[in-house]
């Protein structure tokens, strides 16, 4: 019976870490919408910058906080770092949700 509760515990708690770091779509839109649109497109479909379309949330995750914490990633990282260093965590977690969620 104590494995049980202990099982039944760790998932739950697993379960609402997921939860609680999945990101708020509709704050991330409107993040998107001041932030990225005007490099990535309104459908994340690449203009200046690359398309974002289609991208997981934890691959664009690992992206913004590379750019954040000043690492090379490729000839648009001058333009991204200084972007990606006015993002809150709650930011990147919110952009990116709407990203994988909303644009394909």
């Amino acid at each position: 019976m104590k494995k049980l509760l202990l099982a039944v515990t760790a998932t739950s708690l697993m379960s609402f870490g997921l939860a609680a770091q999945a990101g708020d779509v509709a704050a991330g839109k409107a993040t998107f919408s001041s932030t990225c649109v005007s490099c990535h497109g309104e459908q994340g479909q690449g203009v200046v910058g690359p398309k974002l379309a289609g991208q997981s949330a934890s691959d664009l995750q690992a992206k913004l906080h590379a750019y954040k914490n000043g690492e090379q990633r490729g000839p648009m990282t001058s333009m991204m770092a200084p972007m990606a260093a006015g993002l809150s965590e709650a930011d990147i977690q919110n952009v990116t949700a709407y990203i994988e969620a909303e644009l394909h």
